[in-house]
């Protein structure tokens, strides 16, 4: 079986525009990386990625949390908003919870397959 869960998704990218620019996204949990198992990445149109901590958008779905460049918080009972900040300025996307649920969920339920013992033969 594959390490990799992976769940298309859209996202609003938040600008002074009266409307949200919608564009996709690809969420990405991978449990064969080293350096980053509990991390998320979203995959945007033309390649840019951030990586976020599993556990960082799971409590941002009930309250504001914030680490290092990240800051997320629910907005109403639907939407999530992700603000990351670089040294090239701030960047904020407004997602529907309900995608990121499902995948939360799914990533957890892979964590937990492969956390079970091998049945030993018999």
């Amino acid at each position: 079986m594959s390490p990799v869960i992976k769940e298309h998704a859209r996202a609003r990218l938040v600008t002074d525009a009266r409307d949200l620019p919608v564009v996709p996204v690809e969420l990405r949990y991978d449990t064969a990386t080293a350096t980053a198992p509990d991390t998320i990445q979203v995959a945007f149109p033309g390649g840019a990625q951030w990586a976020v901590p599993r556990d960082l958008l799971e409590r941002g779905l009930r309250a504001p949390v914030a680490h290092d460049s990240l800051r997320i918080w629910p907005c109403g009972r639907a939407q999530l908003v992700v603000e990351r900040h670089t040294a090239d300025g701030v960047e904020v996307v407004q997602f529907d919870c309900a995608p990121l649920i499902r995948f939360l969920r799914r990533t957890h339920s892979r964590a937990a397959t492969e956390a079970r013992p091998e049945a030993a033969p018999a």
